[in-house]
């Protein structure tokens, strides 16, 4: 039996799949739609069987109306997963929990509003005989410079804290063996807000990982708006830096 609150609402048709996608969405009405329809078809044509969990973090727009529509359109494939709005890092620790009860041999986690573009995705899994955790590494990106330099800045602060390059330590794009993700997530506390940044560097701290990294182009948003203000960056920085070095032991 499920042990998520009860605030957390989701249906799972179990069936043995290869790859459980944890994909992450708040307000994304505009962009959903494609964005899903694009992973669907490119994982399709791969021949992978698949779930794709849509956390769909309390949207306040459409977003969850479409979701449901997709569900509908590719049953079994497309999970909507509702819960209360709590911020990308607990809609991640959500979905990462998802994907371990499933049991699919490989996690993959992607945004939801189109950089992260599938067609880069065959090279991470064509590597997964040799790795254990196979990363993202945004070479080029269309998304501005003031996120180029959250994303080196959060490089920095990583290695600085824990004596360890991160690479690109909040890349959204990064699949998993699940197992390794099972051992992870029990040592991430539960509130921390930057998940994705903490399983790295959970999964560094583990020696007998083996680990790859794919380059990728990071496209720019499909559509919506940004929901991370400066506001709200500041504020995560000072919990990374509070927090950071404790999640690292």
């Amino acid at each position: 039996a499920s042990s998520f609150p009860k605030s957390r609402r989701f249906c799972i048709i179990t069936k043995n799949i290869d790859l459980a996608v944890v994909m992450p969405v708040y307000n994304e009405e505009a962009s959903i739609e494609a964005v899903v329809t694009e992973w669907v078809q490119e994982l399709n044509r791969l021949g992978i069987s698949f779930a794709l969990l849509a956390v769909n973090d309390g949207s306040k727009d459409g977003t969850g109306v479409v979701l449901q529509r997709l569900a509908e359109r590719y049953p079994g494939s497309v999970t909507p997963v509702e819960k209360r709005n709590a911020g990308h890092g607990q809609a991640c620790r959500t979905g990462y929990s998802l994907a371990v009860e499933r049991g699919a041999d490989w996690t993959l986690q992607i945004d939801s509003d189109g950089q992260c573009d599938p067609r880069f995705f065959s090279s991470f899994w064509s590597c997964r005989d040799l790795a254990d955790a196979i990363f993202g590494v945004r070479k080029t990106r269309d998304d501005g410079l003031s996120r180029v330099l959250i994303s080196a800045g959060c490089r920095i602060a990583t290695s600085l804290l824990c004596g360890i390059d991160l690479k690109d330590a909040n890349v959204p794009y990064r699949l998993i063996r699940t197992s390794a993700l099972k051992e992870a997530l029990p040592r991430i506390p539960d509130d921390f807000d930057m998940q994705n940044v903490a399983l790295t560097l959970k999964l560094k701290r583990d020696p007998s990982l083996r680990w790859s990294y794919v380059p990728i182009h990071f496209r720019n948003r499909q559509g919506g708006t940004n929901s991370i203000n400066f506001k709200r960056i500041v504020c995560m920085g000072w919990k990374l830096l509070v927090t950071l070095p404790k999640i690292g032991r």
